[in-house]
């Protein structure tokens, strides 16, 4: 199995400059992940960087807490693509999913899917503060708004991907989505489990240690 074509290598702290996004964008080359998830502002950097590999650039809107407007992650999204990302992480609204306001959140997603113009979308849930109930309603959402991925964490909150998560997600979404696993996801015995339960994209800082502990 090509474990290293499942990694989304991020590099997503407050503190992130541009030397630490230049070695996370030649990790990535080098162990030729699925692509490098960044800051917004670094993505015409990444997208000129890589623009001779097959690695994708991979950003985030309404990030960490998803609690933006429509119409901000709508302009965010464009911006990014403007700017050469290839795929869309996006927050969204947890408290209308908690508060079972449907509407809101699936509109939310649309917006940004017809911004995104064809590129690839995942939302994430956040699932850690989700009831198993809101996982299962937010991916059925995912599902009406033709989004492409759906991600279980930002990684910003009180924990990150579990097993039992993903395995709910993916027995909702089946074969119409695929499920991005998120945060906690340190070592290759992680990274082996949480691919079993369902996951097709990895979130991770450590994709070079997984994939060294892998060979």
């Amino acid at each position: 199995m090509k474990y290293h074509k499942m990694i989304d290598h991020t590099i997503l702290k407050a503190d992130a400059r541009k030397a630490d996004i230049t070695r996370v964008l030649d990790e990535a080359r080098a162990y030729d992940f699925a692509s490098v998830c960044i800051h917004p502002c670094y993505v015409h950097y990444a997208a000129q960087y890589l623009k001779d590999s097959d690695v994708k650039v991979c950003t985030v809107v309404g990030f960490p807490l998803g609690a933006n407007t429509t119409a901000v992650k709508a302009f965010e999204t464009a911006d990014a693509i403007s700017n050469g990302a290839d795929e869309i992480d996006m927050v969204i609204n947890i408290g209308a999913l908690k508060d079972g306001d449907d509407k809101t959140v699936v509109n939310d997603i649309k917006a940004v899917v017809k911004a995104a113009n064809g590129k690839t979308v995942k939302v994430i849930l956040e699932t850690c503060l989700l009831s198993k109930e809101e996982i299962v309603r937010g991916c059925q959402l995912c599902l009406e708004a033709k989004a492409d991925f759906v991600k279980t964490s930002t990684g910003f909150s009180i924990r990150g991907a579990t097993v039992e998560d993903v395995q709910l997600m993916k027995a909702t979404v089946q074969d119409k989505m695929k499920v991005k696993a998120a945060g906690g996801v340190r070592t290759y015995e992680d990274m082996v489990k949480i691919v079993a339960a369902g996951a097709e994209r990895i979130g991770t800082s450590a994709g070079c240690e997984l994939i060294k502990e892998k060979r």
